[in-house]
């Protein structure tokens, strides 16, 4: 199926502001929490080189057609969404490191950052253009345009207010892994394999083609692990509250 010329523009040019967003948030984080020079310089080369060599994997492998989807193939995308996921889960429950990040992270930013799922509707889009199965880009791209589109909502909901709207941040977190989910079983099922179970008339090639492929091989992940980050931060949250000594 031929990429319409658009797409690189707008799935590089999307993915290198969002990849920007990330570190130089993190790092006006570390700035504000009074983190010494040489820990703030160190933690953000880490992050750097994860994120920049997280992302030419994936763009390597994405371009070289590791991931296409083929109808007698056992489907590889699979492994580039889950362990990057189970990698990046574990890091931030159990690393020390992290624990310190994510206390210096505010809350509202692990939330309002993923404002960038509104790119999703580029999957409207391109079903408008004949490219995507309805059953695939419906889902995915609603779904990702309202927690965009909700993000900021929420962020401000609990900047203003942490301690009324903890369910606020639980029930968004929640929604926006179930659109996740969604949008990846909704493109498994439609996508060719020896597994497809619907879109036979218009297959799902384009999500493992290259450039589009970077989205759920980089920007799944990463939207998952922002979740996972501020669904344990919040978690940490309350059980602080809940040791501080009444007055």
């Amino acid at each position: 199926m031929p990429v319409p010329g658009y797409l690189s523009y707008y799935v590089l040019a999307g993915t290198a502001a969002i990849i920007a967003a990330l570190l130089l948030g993190l790092r006006r984080a570390l700035s504000r929490a009074e983190w010494s020079c040489h820990d703030q310089r160190r933690v953000i080369r880490i992050s750097t080189a994860v994120l920049i060599g997280w992302f030419g994997t994936a763009f390597a492998l994405g371009f070289f057609e590791v991931y296409r989807a083929v109808s007698d193939r056992i489907p590889t995308i699979p492994y580039g969404i889950l362990v990057p996921i189970v990698i990046g889960g574990l890091w931030i429950v159990r690393s020390s490191t992290m624990a310190r990040v994510l206390d210096a992270v505010p809350q509202h930013w692990l939330i309002g950052v993923q404002l960038y799922r509104a790119l999703g509707a580029i999957f409207l889009v391109l079903y408008g253009a004949g490219k995507l199965p309805g059953l695939f880009a419906w889902p995915a791209g609603l779904g990702d345009v309202l927690v965009g589109v909700l993000a900021p909502v929420v962020a401000v909901a609990y900047a203003r207010g942490p301690d009324k709207n903890e369910d606020l941040v639980s029930a968004w977190n929640i929604f926006g892994i179930v659109d996740l989910i969604v949008a990846v079983a909704s493109g498994f099922s439609t996508s060719p394999s020896p597994f497809q179970l619907f879109a036979f008339d218009q297959p799902n090639q384009l999500v493992s083609t290259f450039p589009l492929v970077l989205i759920p091989t980089f920007l799944v992940p990463v939207s998952v692990l922002l979740h996972i980050a501020s669904m344990t931060k919040l978690r940490r949250t309350v059980r602080q509250m809940e040791v501080q000594p009444v007055m």
